[in-house]
């Protein structure tokens, strides 16, 4: 099993580095990847509002046995919710949870500065033990803050090899923010996963190439959560901390990036999303 590193974030909470997705995860899918993923070490899950699987998420975590302080819970709040007192209550409840370790903006959508006043009045009633942001520019996370009383810790976005977000990451270090990358395998684009370079360095460390990228998500500072409903890829997308990359090793692969992202926002994807309000109380 592999044995979990921590980051420390900007207010002194410790986050694991390497945990589990379950976007476009069925409540089903969500319940057997997230207790396989406990069982087989992963201290780190991810979900949102609009994942519609937090119900499940929370029955995966009393069936695992593992105790609640040790697990690291992130969920997301949706734009329909931004503006409702009640949407953090209301995730604790679905999540059957009486905290949670990092609760993020999903999109620079609708009304987001309620919806940081609301996360920044959860994490003070000790509801929410750190705050962060998905899916804003720089831009947007300068709006924040420029306006925040508590500072946001981590920005999920879009990140993998081929958008490897260097100018980005240079302005969160100096913010004191810590960047995590969903795509971290960049949608499982069989161009980048075997890109010459993962090839040769699996066959040195008898790793995938997919356990050679993540692993140098870890060494480059990023936080991952791939998803997958497979126990054995759930398994191996964990067992990234018995080798270490070369600071050549690492080199080669920054070489690759293309500046190439899969998910763009638009104006009128952001106005969709401000309007879509995701079925939260009719999930299983």
């Amino acid at each position: 099993m592999s044995e979990q590193k921590y980051v420390k974030l900007n207010n002194g909470v410790e986050m694991p580095v390497a945990g589990i997705g379950t976007f476009l995860l069925s409540p089903d899918e969500a319940e057997a990847s997230v207790l396989s993923a406990l069982q087989g070490g992963y201290r780190l899950i991810d979900t949102a509002n609009a994942y519609v699987n937090e119900k499940a998420v929370g029955r995966a975590m009393k069936k695992s046995g593992v105790p609640r302080e040790e697990i690291f819970l992130e969920t997301k709040i949706w734009p329909a919710f931004y503006e409702q007192e009640d949407a953090v209550e209301k995730t604790l409840q679905r999540l059957d949870t009486d905290y949670i370790d990092l609760l993020l903006i999903h999109q620079p959508a609708g009304n987001y500065l309620a919806g940081y006043r609301l996360m920044e009045k959860a994490y003070k009633a000790g509801k929410v033990k750190a705050i962060g942001l998905s899916n804003f520019n720089k831009e947007q996370i300068q709006e924040i803050l420029d306006t925040c009383e508590v500072k946001p810790a981590i920005l999920q976005t879009e990140v993998h090899p081929y958008f490897q977000e260097k100018e980005l990451k240079a302005f969160l270090n100096k913010e004191g923010m810590v960047i995590q990358a969903w795509y971290p395998l960049g949608h499982g684009d069989k161009a980048l996963i075997q890109e010459p370079v993962f090839t040769k360095l699996a066959e040195k460390y008898g790793k995938s190439n997919a356990q050679v990228i993540l692993r140098w998500h870890i060494q480059a500072g990023n936080i991952v959560i791939p998803g997958s409903k497979n126990p054995a890829h759930i398994r191996d997308n964990f067992a990234l901390f018995d080798f270490e990359l070369t600071d050549e090793e690492m080199a080669q692969v920054a070489a690759v990036d293309k500046d190439k992202r899969y998910y763009t926002n638009t104006p009128e994807k952001l106005e969709g999303y401000a309007k879509w309000a995701p079925d939260v109380d009719g999930q299983k």
